[in-house]
């Protein structure tokens, strides 16, 4: 319920950093956008992280399609000098859509159950790319994959 309460939308984060100029990355993200096609995603499994937040999530299957859109946004994002952390580098970044975060340990396994009860896997497009800033959550743009209309 945390997600929700929140108001964070299903997402996969492609890149994060504590220092970013919104202004300097719409126009970026914007020509970005217009050259990409909606994304095929199909999330196959579940899992958790092991630290203090007990994130469960989705994972997609990590196609090279979705690999090389996250590797492109990077590489969008460093022409415009800003540093991208070791974590979301090509050959670390791990895919994922947080479905819950803060479970009690009590109730790890009683998620689990839940998620098992999906009809893996599930299959879908990401429509779109945004700068979301967290937290609170706040979106400050978010623009349609291939669109070049203003969203």
């Amino acid at each position: 319920t945390q997600l929700i309460e929140i108001e964070s939308r299903p997402h996969i984060t492609l890149f994060s950093s504590p220092f970013l100029d919104p202004a300097k990355l719409e126009s970026v993200i914007k020509s970005f956008a217009s050259k990409q096609e909606p994304l095929p995603l199909s999330f196959s499994s579940i899992g958790a992280f092991p630290n203090e937040n007990n994130v469960l999530f989705l994972s997609p299957a990590p196609t090279m399609s979705l690999l090389q859109f996250q590797a492109q946004v990077c590489e969008a994002i460093k022409k415009e000098g800003i540093e991208i952390g070791e974590e979301f580098k090509a050959d670390a970044w791990i895919p994922y859509c947080p479905v819950a975060q803060e479970v009690p340990k009590t109730r790890m396994a009683e998620a689990f159950c839940v998620l098992r009860e999906l009809k893996l896997p599930v299959s879908g497009y990401a429509m779109d790319i945004g700068l979301v800033e967290f937290s609170p959550v706040r979106e400050h743009f978010s623009f349609g994959l291939g669109n070049t209309i203003d969203t």
